[in-house]
C-alpha cells in the first residue's frame, strides 16, 4: 500500500512550466479582481493564515499584500510522520491601483480565509477611456 502521494507526470504542464515557482507557491494567494461602477473588489485566497499576519501597504501607487504563516510543531514526539504537507513562510503580491489613491480610501476585511479589498476608482463618473489610434509609418 502506497501512503505517499505520487506526482503525476504531465508532459504538457512540464513543457510550459517556467520553473520560477513551485506548484505549492503557484497555489498561494489566488486572486480574483472584479469591477463595479465605482470600485474594484480584490478577493485573495489566504487559507490557513491569521489576520494578524496579513499586511496591506500602499507604496507609490502599488497596493502591497503580504502574509506569513508560522506553525509551531507541538506534535506527539512518539509519532512518526510519513508525510507532512503544510506551508510555512511568506508570500506577497503587488497591484497597481494608481497614484491618486490614499490609504484611507481602501477598505479591507478578512473572513473565512479570504481577504476582500475594495479600492475606489479615481474618477467613477468618467466614461470608458477613449481609445486613440496611433499611426504606424
Amino acid at each position: 500500500m502506497m501512503l505517499v502521494p505520487r506526482s503525476n507526470f504531465d508532459l504538457f504542464d512540464d513543457f510550459f512550466d517556467d520553473g520560477f515557482l513551485s506548484k505549492k507557491e503557484k497555489s498561494l494567494m489566488k486572486t480574483d479582481i472584479r469591477e463595479t461602477k465605482d470600485k474594484y473588489i480584490i478577493d485573495v485566497d489566504l487559507p490557513g493564515f491569521s489576520k494578524e499576519n496579513i499586511k496591506l501597504a500602499l507604496n507609490k501607487g502599488y497596493l502591497e499584500i503580504s502574509a506569513k504563516v508560522e506553525k509551531e510543531d507541538n506534535s506527539d514526539e512518539e509519532a512518526k510522520y510519513v508525510r507532512k504537507e503544510r506551508f510555512y513562510g511568506e508570500c506577497s503580491r503587488n497591484f497597481y491601483v494608481g497614484d491618486d489613491i490614499k490609504e484611507e480610501d481602501i477598505q479591507a476585511e478578512f473572513k473565512n480565509g479570504i481577504l476582500k479589498i475594495e479600492v475606489p476608482k479615481v474618477n467613477p463618473d468618467d466614461k470608458e477611456c477613449e481609445t486613440k489610434q496611433i499611426e504606424i509609418k
